[in-house]
Protein backbone atom coordinates (compact mmCIF):
# COMPACT_ATOMS: atom_id res chain seq x y z
CA UNK A 1 0.00 0.00 0.00
CA UNK A 2 3.43 2.47 0.85
CA UNK A 3 4.09 1.57 -2.52
CA UNK A 4 1.10 2.64 -4.12
CA UNK A 5 0.62 5.59 -2.58
CA UNK A 6 3.86 7.15 -3.47
CA UNK A 7 3.29 6.21 -7.29
CA UNK A 8 0.36 8.03 -6.85
CA UNK A 9 2.26 10.54 -5.86
CA UNK A 10 4.87 10.58 -8.15
CA UNK A 11 2.46 10.81 -11.03
CA UNK A 12 0.35 13.23 -9.42
CA UNK A 13 3.07 15.66 -9.30
CA UNK A 14 4.93 14.27 -12.51
CA UNK A 15 1.48 15.31 -14.66
CA UNK A 16 0.59 18.93 -12.69
CA UNK A 17 4.54 18.99 -13.80
CA UNK A 18 3.94 19.03 -17.47
CA UNK A 19 0.42 21.11 -17.45
CA UNK A 20 2.47 23.68 -15.81
CA UNK A 21 5.27 23.60 -18.14
CA UNK A 22 3.15 23.11 -21.32
CA UNK A 23 1.28 26.34 -20.16
CA UNK A 24 4.21 28.21 -19.67
CA UNK A 25 5.75 26.98 -22.84
CA UNK A 26 2.72 28.13 -24.95
CA UNK A 27 1.56 31.40 -22.90
CA UNK A 28 5.70 32.34 -24.23
CA UNK A 29 5.24 31.12 -27.81
CA UNK A 30 1.47 32.20 -28.43
CA UNK A 31 1.09 35.88 -29.54
CA UNK A 32 0.10 38.32 -27.74
CA UNK A 33 -4.19 37.88 -26.95
CA UNK A 34 -6.12 39.02 -24.23
CA UNK A 35 -7.32 36.39 -21.64
CA UNK A 36 -10.31 35.96 -19.42
CA UNK A 37 -8.36 36.56 -15.80
CA UNK A 38 -10.90 35.52 -13.45
CA UNK A 39 -11.74 32.28 -15.43
CA UNK A 40 -7.85 31.10 -15.20
CA UNK A 41 -7.69 32.74 -11.18
CA UNK A 42 -10.80 30.23 -10.57
CA UNK A 43 -10.09 27.71 -12.29
CA UNK A 44 -6.16 27.02 -11.92
CA UNK A 45 -6.23 29.03 -8.36
CA UNK A 46 -8.96 27.68 -6.69
CA UNK A 47 -10.69 24.94 -8.25
CA UNK A 48 -7.61 22.69 -9.91
CA UNK A 49 -6.04 22.67 -6.22
CA UNK A 50 -9.17 22.56 -4.06
CA UNK A 51 -10.13 19.15 -6.04
CA UNK A 52 -6.40 17.75 -6.82
CA UNK A 53 -5.34 18.14 -2.78
CA UNK A 54 -8.36 16.60 -1.56
CA UNK A 55 -8.71 13.70 -3.83
CA UNK A 56 -4.96 12.98 -2.04
CA UNK A 57 -6.13 13.61 1.19
CA UNK A 58 -9.39 11.34 0.94
CA UNK A 59 -6.61 8.81 -0.26
CA UNK A 60 -3.87 9.21 2.03
CA UNK A 61 -6.17 9.23 4.63
CA UNK A 62 -7.87 5.53 3.72
CA UNK A 63 -4.32 4.05 3.33
CA UNK A 64 -3.69 5.12 6.50
CA UNK A 65 -6.51 3.25 7.95
CA UNK A 66 -5.42 0.27 5.76
CA UNK A 67 -1.85 0.49 7.79
CA UNK A 68 -2.67 0.78 10.79
CA UNK A 69 -2.31 -2.72 13.05
CA UNK A 70 -5.69 -3.18 15.30
CA UNK A 71 -5.21 -4.43 18.56
CA UNK A 72 -8.11 -6.59 19.34
CA UNK A 73 -9.51 -7.15 23.19
CA UNK A 74 -6.48 -9.59 24.29
CA UNK A 75 -3.95 -7.48 23.08
CA UNK A 76 -0.77 -6.94 25.09
CA UNK A 77 -1.31 -3.45 26.27
CA UNK A 78 1.54 -1.22 27.93
CA UNK A 79 1.46 1.85 30.01
CA UNK A 80 4.30 4.49 29.21
CA UNK A 81 4.78 7.37 30.83
CA UNK A 82 6.76 10.25 30.11
CA UNK A 83 8.68 12.25 32.88
CA UNK A 84 11.47 14.74 33.18
CA UNK A 85 13.31 12.89 31.78
CA UNK A 86 13.32 9.32 31.76
CA UNK A 87 10.56 6.78 30.96
CA UNK A 88 8.10 4.47 32.97
CA UNK A 89 7.07 1.54 31.39
CA UNK A 90 4.42 -0.84 33.33
CA UNK A 91 3.15 -4.18 32.23
CA UNK A 92 -0.44 -4.51 33.93
CA UNK A 93 -2.13 -7.95 34.16
CA UNK A 94 -4.46 -9.45 36.26
CA UNK A 95 -2.72 -12.87 36.56
CA UNK A 96 -0.23 -10.81 38.36
CA UNK A 97 1.27 -7.91 39.69
CA UNK A 98 2.13 -4.97 37.54
CA UNK A 99 5.79 -5.28 35.67
CA UNK A 100 7.50 -2.15 36.07
CA UNK A 101 10.85 -1.06 34.25
CA UNK A 102 12.10 2.17 32.72
CA UNK A 103 13.53 2.93 29.47
CA UNK A 104 12.87 -0.28 27.75
CA UNK A 105 9.33 -1.48 26.12
CA UNK A 106 9.80 -5.19 25.29
CA UNK A 107 7.60 -6.14 22.28
CA UNK A 108 6.80 -9.80 20.78
CA UNK A 109 7.28 -9.80 17.32
CA UNK A 110 4.36 -10.05 14.68
CA UNK A 111 1.82 -9.72 17.42
CA UNK A 112 0.16 -5.53 18.06
CA UNK A 113 0.51 -4.21 20.82
CA UNK A 114 -1.38 -1.31 22.05
CA UNK A 115 0.55 1.64 24.16
CA UNK A 116 -1.04 3.93 26.42
CA UNK A 117 0.60 6.84 26.60
CA UNK A 118 0.63 9.83 29.53
CA UNK A 119 2.98 11.85 31.52
CA UNK A 120 3.35 13.05 34.92
CA UNK A 121 4.32 16.27 34.17
CA UNK A 122 4.91 18.26 30.87
CA UNK A 123 4.57 17.57 26.97
CA UNK A 124 6.30 14.45 26.01
CA UNK A 125 6.24 12.80 22.60
CA UNK A 126 6.44 9.12 22.25
CA UNK A 127 8.48 8.07 18.77
CA UNK A 128 10.08 4.85 17.28
CA UNK A 129 10.20 6.24 14.03
CA UNK A 130 11.51 2.54 12.78
CA UNK A 131 7.81 1.67 14.24
CA UNK A 132 5.06 4.14 14.15
CA UNK A 133 4.85 7.95 13.94
CA UNK A 134 5.32 10.27 16.56
CA UNK A 135 2.28 10.61 19.57
CA UNK A 136 1.86 13.46 22.05
CA UNK A 137 1.91 12.80 25.94
CA UNK A 138 -0.49 15.06 27.07
CA UNK A 139 -0.92 16.09 30.86
CA UNK A 140 -4.55 14.79 32.21
CA UNK A 141 -4.87 12.11 29.31
CA UNK A 142 -4.45 9.21 27.66
CA UNK A 143 -3.65 8.72 24.19
CA UNK A 144 -3.07 5.48 22.41
CA UNK A 145 -1.42 4.05 19.72
CA UNK A 146 -1.02 0.67 18.36
CA UNK A 147 2.46 -0.92 16.88
CA UNK A 148 4.15 -3.72 15.52
CA UNK A 149 7.36 -5.05 15.01
CA UNK A 150 8.12 -7.80 11.88
CA UNK A 151 11.24 -8.24 12.57
CA UNK A 152 12.81 -8.89 15.66
CA UNK A 153 15.58 -6.17 16.96
CA UNK A 154 16.24 -2.96 18.72
CA UNK A 155 14.65 0.15 17.65
CA UNK A 156 15.80 3.53 19.15
CA UNK A 157 13.34 5.98 20.29
CA UNK A 158 13.35 9.46 21.36
CA UNK A 159 11.08 12.10 22.98
CA UNK A 160 9.85 14.26 19.83
CA UNK A 161 8.67 17.03 22.03
CA UNK A 162 10.65 20.01 23.62
CA UNK A 163 10.06 18.90 27.66
CA UNK A 164 13.01 21.09 29.40
CA UNK A 165 17.17 21.29 29.66
CA UNK A 166 17.87 17.40 29.50
CA UNK A 167 14.73 16.71 26.62
CA UNK A 168 17.80 15.11 23.80
CA UNK A 169 19.11 13.09 26.47
CA UNK A 170 15.33 11.09 26.75
CA UNK A 171 15.76 7.98 24.70
CA UNK A 172 14.97 4.33 24.83
CA UNK A 173 14.27 1.64 23.33
CA UNK A 174 11.93 -0.88 21.97
CA UNK A 175 13.09 -4.80 22.23
CA UNK A 176 11.58 -7.22 19.61
CA UNK A 177 11.66 -10.43 20.71
CA UNK A 178 10.50 -13.34 19.45
CA UNK A 179 6.74 -14.45 21.50
CA UNK A 180 8.80 -17.18 23.41
CA UNK A 181 12.08 -14.71 24.60
CA UNK A 182 9.24 -12.31 25.42
CA UNK A 183 6.97 -14.65 27.79
CA UNK A 184 10.45 -15.92 29.24
CA UNK A 185 11.26 -11.98 30.24
CA UNK A 186 8.46 -11.13 31.12
CA UNK A 187 8.37 -14.49 33.65
CA UNK A 188 11.86 -13.10 35.04
CA UNK A 189 10.87 -9.41 35.25
CA UNK A 190 7.76 -10.03 37.18
CA UNK A 191 9.89 -11.97 39.89
CA UNK A 192 11.27 -9.68 43.31
CA UNK A 193 14.78 -8.93 43.39
CA UNK A 194 17.03 -12.17 44.62
CA UNK A 195 18.81 -11.72 47.42
CA UNK A 196 22.90 -11.80 47.64
CA UNK A 197 24.54 -14.36 48.74
CA UNK A 198 28.08 -12.77 48.08
CA UNK A 199 29.45 -10.78 51.01
CA UNK A 200 30.69 -7.90 48.76
CA UNK A 201 27.27 -7.46 47.33
CA UNK A 202 25.41 -7.57 50.41
CA UNK A 203 27.41 -5.28 51.63
CA UNK A 204 25.88 -2.89 48.59
CA UNK A 205 22.88 -3.82 49.82
CA UNK A 206 23.38 -1.88 53.00
CA UNK A 207 24.91 0.63 51.67
CA UNK A 208 21.80 1.45 49.67
CA UNK A 209 19.18 1.61 52.48
CA UNK A 210 22.08 3.47 54.70
CA UNK A 211 21.82 6.14 51.72
CA UNK A 212 18.71 7.67 50.50
CA UNK A 213 17.73 5.31 47.59
CA UNK A 214 14.64 3.66 49.06
CA UNK A 215 13.24 7.28 48.92
CA UNK A 216 13.02 7.52 45.74
CA UNK A 217 13.19 4.03 43.84
CA UNK A 218 11.50 0.57 44.54
CA UNK A 219 12.71 -2.93 44.77
CA UNK A 220 10.37 -5.42 44.68
CA UNK A 221 11.17 -7.75 47.38
CA UNK A 222 12.84 -5.15 49.83
CA UNK A 223 11.76 -1.99 51.86
CA UNK A 224 12.73 -0.13 49.11
CA UNK A 225 9.16 1.45 48.22
CA UNK A 226 9.47 4.90 46.37
CA UNK A 227 7.53 6.52 43.38
CA UNK A 228 9.67 9.10 42.68
CA UNK A 229 12.58 7.45 40.64
CA UNK A 230 12.27 4.62 37.91
CA UNK A 231 11.97 0.64 39.91
CA UNK A 232 14.88 -0.75 39.85
CA UNK A 233 13.96 -4.15 41.08
CA UNK A 234 15.87 -5.52 37.11
CA UNK A 235 18.05 -2.61 37.10
CA UNK A 236 21.21 -5.02 35.97
CA UNK A 237 19.06 -6.46 33.23
CA UNK A 238 18.63 -2.93 31.47
CA UNK A 239 20.75 -1.59 28.61
CA UNK A 240 20.93 1.74 29.84
CA UNK A 241 20.56 4.20 32.44
CA UNK A 242 19.72 7.64 32.29
CA UNK A 243 17.47 7.18 29.52
CA UNK A 244 20.09 6.21 26.44
CA UNK A 245 22.13 8.49 28.57
CA UNK A 246 24.86 5.94 29.38
CA UNK A 247 25.80 2.58 29.08
CA UNK A 248 24.76 -0.03 31.83
CA UNK A 249 28.10 -1.56 33.60
CA UNK A 250 29.22 -1.13 37.05
CA UNK A 251 31.42 1.57 36.03
CA UNK A 252 28.71 3.70 34.97
CA UNK A 253 26.23 2.83 37.37
CA UNK A 254 28.98 4.08 40.45
CA UNK A 255 29.30 7.18 38.25
CA UNK A 256 25.26 7.93 37.67
CA UNK A 257 25.21 7.11 41.54
CA UNK A 258 27.89 9.42 42.37
CA UNK A 259 27.17 12.72 39.98
CA UNK A 260 23.82 12.33 38.28
CA UNK A 261 24.33 16.20 37.76
CA UNK A 262 27.15 16.07 36.32
CA UNK A 263 25.88 13.36 33.83
CA UNK A 264 22.46 14.69 33.21
CA UNK A 265 21.86 18.40 34.90
CA UNK A 266 18.88 19.62 36.03
CA UNK A 267 17.43 15.85 36.48
CA UNK A 268 15.25 14.87 40.15
CA UNK A 269 18.59 12.29 41.30
CA UNK A 270 20.74 14.55 43.83
CA UNK A 271 24.30 13.42 43.62
CA UNK A 272 25.31 11.13 46.44
CA UNK A 273 28.22 12.36 48.57
CA UNK A 274 27.79 9.72 51.35
CA UNK A 275 29.76 6.58 49.96
CA UNK A 276 33.28 5.72 50.21
CA UNK A 277 35.21 5.02 46.91
CA UNK A 278 34.84 1.21 47.93
CA UNK A 279 31.08 1.37 49.40
CA UNK A 280 30.02 3.08 45.95
CA UNK A 281 31.71 0.00 44.01
CA UNK A 282 29.63 -2.66 46.47
CA UNK A 283 26.54 -0.55 45.78
CA UNK A 284 27.08 -0.52 41.72
CA UNK A 285 27.80 -3.70 41.98
CA UNK A 286 24.76 -5.22 44.07
CA UNK A 287 22.61 -2.70 41.60
CA UNK A 288 24.15 -4.45 38.33
CA UNK A 289 23.58 -8.23 40.12
CA UNK A 290 19.69 -7.30 40.42
CA UNK A 291 18.77 -9.01 36.70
Amino acid sequence: LLHEFGLALYVGATVIFIVVLSLAIHSALSPEKRVDVRHWAIGGGLVFPVVTLSALLVYSLSIGVALRPQAGRDALRIRVVGNQWWWEVRYESNERPPVVLANEVHIPVGRPVQLELATSDVIHSFWAPSLAGKVDMIPGRVNRLVIEANEPGVYRGQCAEYCGGQHAWMAFDVVVQSEREFRAWLAREARSARVAADPFLQWGREMFFRGKCQRCHRIRGSPANGVTGPDLTHVGSRRSLAAGTLRNHVGTMAGWIAGPQDVKPGNRMPDENLYTGQELRALAAWLESLE
